[in-house]
């Protein structure tokens, strides 16, 4: 017989021996050597009915009063471990996950990235706060760059799917289906993804360290269409005119077209070749043409 007194905490993951059942379900053995601490395992909490003296794996969380209730409904992921989570809730206090266990685990803002919403999903590193309790963190960079491997088999131009896992004040971080670790620079982008997006994005650039850099734009050709056009849909939201030009700033260009300088100057270029627009002064015009026929 197993004399130790054992400690368990909501978030863990053990196997108990079922002591007793009732009309409410089984009682497992706390191995405290008091009945008073049996967990209890509510019947809607069992995947399959058990027997008194039967060994059964476990998740432990504390009930709406505080008190140690076991599920067999187990987490799918473990403490140390990262994965990507559907936000079940957000409060006033943080942010609530699922983790596939019985309860949503806890984000405090401290681990939060960007304002994640319900239903959205992000990535997360499940650990114990100061209490012992479950709770999360989206603060992943070093478990993601350890899980990652070097990019292989790719190459430029090539499409690949990843989601969002972190900003710097150049762009995103994405964590690929592939594992590989990409890059998508601010310039790159057709609009700002949230943390935890899921983008299809193109390569651009395989880096000797073995990460990528990704792009959201369509390639040069197409995108310098693109580009004009939206040019083209300001203009013409301005009644033909903007004070817009190639001498305009690049933050400018960026905050207004959401594009790089040098892309708006080559749309800028595209347009004036068709005699679609004029400059003069630092502001850019529709011809008389265009004019008349956008709307």
């Amino acid at each position: 017989m197993d004399n130790r007194k054992h400690n368990y905490k909501p978030g863990d993951v053990v196997d108990l021996t079922v002591v007793r059942k009732s009309e409410m379900g089984a009682f497992l053995d706390a191995g405290t050597g008091n009945t008073s601490d049996d967990i209890l395992l509510h019947k809607v909490q069992q995947a399959e009915e058990v027997t008194v003296g039967q060994t059964v794996k476990v998740y432990l969380y504390a009930d709406p009063k505080g008190r140690l209730t076991a599920s067999m409904r187990l987490p799918q992921m473990r403490e140390g471990q990262v994965a990507r989570v559907e936000v079940i809730n957000t409060t006033r206090d943080g942010t609530f996950v699922n983790i596939g266990a019985e309860r949503g685990v806890f984000m405090p803002h401290a681990g939060r990235r960007g304002m994640p919403r319900r239903g959205e999903k992000v990535w997360v590193k499940l650990y114990r706060d100061k209490s012992g309790r479950p709770a999360v963190t989206m603060e992943v960079e070093d478990e993601l760059r350890q899980a990652s491997k070097p990019a292989e088999g790719v190459k430029v131009g090539d499409t690949v799917i990843g989601s969002v896992y972190n900003y710097s004040d150049q762009g995103a971080f994405l964590f690929t289906k592939d594992r590989f670790i990409a890059f998508l620079h601010n310039d790159e982008m057709t609009e700002r993804p949230r943390v935890g997006e899921e983008l299809e994005t193109r390569v651009t650039f395989l880096r000797e360290d073995g990460r990528l850099n990704v792009s959201m734009r369509p390639v040069k050709e197409n995108a310098m269409d693109v580009d004009a056009e939206k040019i083209l849909e300001v203009l013409r939201a301005r009644g033909g005119q903007m004070p817009y030009s190639d001498d305009s700033p690049p933050e400018i260009i960026k905050e207004k077209f959401n594009i790089s300088k040098a892309s708006f100057k080559r749309a800028i270029g595209r347009l004036l070749r068709a005699q679609l627009i004029e400059q003069k002064e630092g502001w850019t015009y529709l011809n008389a043409k265009e004019t008349e026929g956008g709307d």
